[in-house]
Order: structure tokens, then sequence, then C-alpha cells
């Protein structure tokens, strides 16, 4: 078996079609996000896009992840997205949807019952990683899960079923901690295998003591996508190593693989990028490969 023929489901991707909805990163102002220069992608990215992407990958299903659409109106993007799956060349993609709410919003039960009425829709996701952005890392701003109103609409998504993808840097691991271990009937997804951003030995060893301090917590589970924000002239060799550490940590049955297209395809090919995933894990049982590339993904979002 190889890359070509082992299921694939990307856990974490995008779509955006920047003529029918509204994301202003994309299109208003270019302002400071955790990819770094990202003007390469502020156009287009439809279906026909990324099935081009994934090329002859054996994907056989996907998670689209909220793609900072128009916070005033978030299940606009939702609703596209639903359209999009029932398209007769979709083959179903996206087979599940993470959607955007304000935890701490008044209107936040309106908002996740709309999100719900869509029947791909499996989770949400609020960047609680923004205040941390390159120089504003170690500022004192406070963070959304430091909110006891974000706290208690957190709290809510038990009601709906719904999971939690978190997004956060090392500097945060105590906040992340607190709030995964006071949810444990909240499925939580760390986002981008922890955010490594910082390569140095210091960086690295602060980086994996928080996801060591995570493991510990049964409800959480983690991607391992989006590392190329963090190194764009990645490596095989580079990557393999992020990985390793990832899977050492949490265990293949806690792993997920995803693209992070089309923000990574500024750094790589879909298929460069699985091929690298693949590299990594060459010495897994392939049983722990089919957890990694498919299992896990469809037993955590539910497809």
């Amino acid at each position: 078996m190889d890359i070509y023929s082992i299921p694939i489901v990307d856990c974490h991707h995008h779509l955006w079609n920047l003529d029918e909805n509204y994301y202003p990163w994309l299109t208003d102002r270019v302002t400071k996000r955790v990819c770094g220069e990202y003007s390469a992608i502020r156009k287009n990215y439809l279906m026909e896009d990324f099935k081009n992407d994934i090329d002859k990958l054996n994907v056989i299903k996907t998670v689209h992840v909220q793609a900072e659409h128009d916070f005033s109106n978030p299940v606009r993007e939702t609703r596209w997205l639903d359209a999009q799956s029932k398209l007769p060349a979709s083959n179903g993609i996206p087979h599940a949807i993470v959607a955007w709410a304000d935890l701490a919003a008044d209107n936040l039960e309106a908002i996740l019952e709309q999100h719900c009425l869509i029947k791909n829709v499996r989770g949400i996701r609020q960047m609680c990683h923004e205040a941390f952005i390159s120089s504003d890392k170690n500022s004192n701003t406070p963070m959304p899960m430091c909110d006891p109103k974000w706290q208690a609409g957190l709290k809510k998504l038990t009601q709906y079923d719904l999971s939690f993808d978190l997004q956060f840097y090392y500097q945060q691991v105590e906040d992340a901690f607190a709030v995964v271990s006071q949810n444990e009937n909240v499925q939580f997804i760390i986002v981008h295998a922890g955010q490594p951003a910082e390569r140095d030995q210091n960086g690295l060893s602060r980086w994996q003591a928080g996801l060591k301090k995570m493991a510990r917590l049964p409800n959480c589970v983690i991607k391992i996508s989006g590392l190329g924000m963090f190194d764009r002239n990645w490596t095989p060799a580079s990557l393999k190593h992020i990985i390793l550490n990832v899977i050492d940590i949490f265990g293949p049955e806690r792993c997920l693989f995803g693209s992070n297209f089309p923000v990574d395809g500024m750094m790589s090919s879909y298929n460069h990028l699985w091929q690298a995933y693949w590299d990594a894990v060459i010495d897994f049982s392939l049983d722990e490969k089919m957890q990694m590339f498919s299992r896990n993904a469809e037993s955590i979002y539910r497809i």
C-alpha cells in the first residue's frame, strides 16, 4: 500500500467563493494571520480547484473548517457549504462542517440552532490564538478561554452534540487545559498540531510540554495539519520530526491528518504534502496508518 491507495479523510480544508460570500481577510484588507503573507490565496478556491489538487489521491471524505467568513452572518458560509456538498460533482464534499460561532454572543443558541439545521455540521471553531500572533504572542491581552461568558457558551455545545476545534499556542496551554478538563462531555480537536511556531530548541521543548499536558485529557485529540504555516521551506525530514513528536505524545489512535488547503497550498502541492505524511509514518503498522489517515477522523467527526 502507498499514499495513492490508502483511504484518506482530509480533516481540515477550506473552500471559498469570494464572489458569493464575504471573507473580510480575503477581500478587504491584509491582516496579521498565523499563515504569514497570504496574497496568493486572496482568490476563489472552489470545489473544482480542490478536486484538481486532490488529483489521484484516494480522498474518500473531507472535513471543512470555517474560514473566517463574515462574523455578522456566520450561517451563510455553512449554508453555502451545504449547497456545495449537494452538487453532482462534489461526491459529498464536504462530508462534515466545522462552523463558526462566537461562544460569548448573546444570540449563541440561535446561531447554533441555525448551524445544526445543516445535517453535515459537526463542530465549532472560534480561534483562541489570535492575540498571540507574531509579536503579540506574549501580551497580556485577554483570551476568549478566560471569559466566563465564553466558558458558559462552550458548555452549550453538548446540547447540540457539537465538538470544538481548539486552536492555541503553547503560551495558552494552562487556559486550554482548564477549558478541556472542565468540559469532559465535549470532544476537543487540537488544531494544527498545537501550532509549533517557534522552531528553536526552547520553543519546541515548550510546545512538546504543552502537548504532553493536553494529552492527559481523554476528550482531546489532535490534527496534524497546517505545519507549512510555521515552516514555509519545510522538507519531508523537518515535517517528520514534528509529526513523530505529535504521534509519540498522543498515540496513533488520537491523531488525524489534514491538508489545510488552500492555505498550505502556498508552500506545497497537495500530493507532495500527503506523500510527506506517508513517508513520516512509513514504519507504523497498516492498522495505525488507517487510523491516522481515515478512521480517527471518521469517528471524531461522525462521517
